[in-house]
């Protein structure tokens, strides 16, 4: 059975044809095949042509027609046509289609293959602050990084996840001695937002007295040096934050534990080597008198250089020396090919100067490389951040729990469902629309948090999706039995072909959307198949249908239509509950 990218497939024998024709070299990528556009009367075009015309000297349309009489494709597509100015039309063999949608039965993967030579990633997402409660501003690298994770899996690569906490450094000094001064002990009961109070009004007594902000910064040494009472309360505060994160992350349905903690604690002892090898090969200068990096092609208004401080002028160590470690450790120390930090987009400029300077340093070269998933900002409905209506950060936790119950107020009306399974469809619902409202939108953008609209079962939402997946399988419930393997597709109706070309294209999406880091385009496929599936139901009578064998086969395309929703949800990290 064919699996895999039709795309590809068809571009590795436009390739072909283009060898044969014009003694042209291109991959199957560079074919420049696509779905078709809806109402264009074929499945899939090339636009080869309009990108060679120039390189071989030949008009686009006469490229095009050098293609099609070249082209050994008959196995797969009908006689293609040429198009307008120079585009192939494609259009798949309804034979080809239904062998296809028969051996996808059998199939565990659906059709997408495994990575031909799988990488090693290192994903920095999460990030969260000790001794402070986690608010909605973790929400977007929590979970487009899981997202990201769960589809690198998927597709065969060796993932390491790493939850940078930022567990170290000033702030930490200025806490300690706050709780010294409260008469706080090693052994005390803290909870998170006792910490979190408690650090409030240590910034506030940092920042208006002199005394205690000397104070804070010799326990900052202390801590550094590993002062045993030091280092006996950092642990408490510490693991009291870890025990809140894990509460946070089990409600957000997010992979990370404990185990994937890498707080900046973890890379202080790499800190002095880093610098030291950074100097030893000529990268830093001397700055005021902190150790810098000048990665070049970076400078202010002024034209003046930027500098990356990798030791401060106090021998102390700020973010960008724990960056530069972070990068120096992952791919040397643990053979990482692949750095992704899922952190805003603020912080862009910052990266790619942490990047320029490792690269200088060797670190990252052409089998390892780093890159910045960023991301725009979570608002309100005023288009301003978003906040409770005092004004102040939302956390997460309750965010999260307004989630469940807003659902829950909904499946609170399914008298079928008992209790336990009223509270477990509200949490799947719940955390699914906060989830799907996130990743369904162009990472890179901001987008407006509505508890209506990402609740909607109509439209683009993890909702829709959820019910369109119990839709089908109270279908294949109420037929009384469900397709086997090796049941014969057999496509009369349009309906029912384009929804086989719409399954036929989950490869393809799920690749863009691992390969460029992009969920919200396995979102818009999902959403895309869900509506196909809606269109074949209403055109296809399933129960109804005219033989056994049509039932056969349309039972067989809403199992797959399941399937596809339930593993495109499970890679989003969102559950499918059966009923709802």
């Amino acid at each position: 059975m064919f699996t895999g990218d039709v795309g590809l497939e068809l571009g590795g024998r436009v390739a072909a044809a283009l060898r044969t024709a014009l003694d042209v070299e291109i991959t199957a990528e560079q074919a420049l095949i696509r779905p078709s556009a809806a109402g264009r009367g074929a499945d899939y075009q090339c636009n080869a042509a309009m990108s060679l015309a120039k390189r071989v000297g030949r008009a686009p349309r006469e490229v095009a027609e050098l293609i099609v009489t070249h082209l050994d494709a008959a196995d797969l597509v009908e006689p293609p046509e040429v198009a307008g100015p120079g585009f192939v039309n494609f259009t798949l063999r309804r034979e080809w289609l239904q062998q296809w949608a028969t051996g996808l039965l059998a199939d565990p993967r659906l059709g997408v293959r495994s990575a031909p030579q799988p990488r090693r990633y290192a994903i920095d997402y999460g990030s969260p602050n000790v001794a402070k409660e986690m608010h909605v501003g973790h929400l977007r690298s929590s979970i487009i990084g899981d997202a990201i994770v769960r589809m690198l899996e998927f597709a065969g690569h060796e993932v390491i996840r790493h939850n940078h906490l930022g567990d170290w450094g000033t702030p930490f000094g200025m806490l300690i001695e706050h709780l010294v001064d409260e008469g706080w002990a090693a052994g005390g009961e803290h909870s998170i937002s006792d910490l979190n109070s408690f650090y409030q009004a240590a910034r506030k007594k940092f920042d208006a007295d002199q005394d205690f902000a000397e104070r804070a910064r010799r326990r900052v040494v202390a801590l550094q040096s590993g002062d045993e009472a030091t280092l006996g309360l950092w642990r408490e505060l510490v693991g009291e934050s870890e025990r809140h994160f894990a509460q946070v992350y089990q409600l957000l349905g997010v992979k990370l534990t404990a185990e994937d903690y890498y707080g900046e604690s973890f890379y202080n002892p790499f800190l002095a080597d880093t610098i030291a090898e950074l100097e030893a090969k000529g990268l830093t200068e001397l700055s005021d008198g902190a150790v810098c990096v000048f990665p070049p092609g970076f400078s202010n208004r002024e034209g003046d250089r930027l500098p990356l401080i990798a030791r401060k002028s106090d021998g102390g160590y700020g973010y960008a020396s724990t960056d530069l470690a972070t990068v120096r450790y992952w791919t040397r120390d643990r053979q990482a090919t692949d750095l992704l930090y899922v952190v805003g987009s603020p912080q862009a400029q910052h990266f790619q100067m942490v990047f320029k300077a490792s690269e200088q340093a060797g670190w990252l070269d052409q089998a390892h490389r780093a890159v910045h998933i960023g991301f725009g900002s979570v608002l309100g409905s005023d288009g301003q951040m978003l906040r409770t209506r005092a004004g102040s950060t939302i956390k997460l936790v309750d965010l999260l729990r307004e989630a469940v119950d807003r659902a829950a107020a909904v499946v609170a009306e399914r008298t079928e469902l008992d209790e336990r399974q009223r509270a477990e469809v509200a949490r799947a619902v719940g955390i699914g629309a906060v989830k799907y409202a996130d990743l369904s939108n162009d990472r890179v953008k901001d987008y407006v948090f509505a508890w209506d609209r990402m609740l909607a079962m109509e439209g683009n939402t993890s909702v829709y999706l959820q019910y369109a997946n119990t839709r089908v399988l109270s279908i294949i419930g109420r037929a009384g039995r469900s397709a086997p393997e090796g049941t014969e597709v057999v496509l009369h109706a349009a309906a029912e072909r384009a929804l086989v070309v719409k399954l036929l294209q989950l490869p393809a999406a799920l690749a863009a959307a691992t390969e460029e880091f992009a969920p919200h385009k396995l979102c818009t496929y999902l959403y895309e198949t869900a509506a196909a599936f809606s269109a074949f139901y209403e055109n296809c009578p399933i129960l109804k249908a005219p033989d056994d064998r049509t039932q056969l086969s349309r039972l067989a395309l809403a199992q797959l239509t399941s399937r596809v929703l339930t593993l495109g949800l499970a890679l989003l990290g969102i559950d499918t509950p059966e009923q709802l």
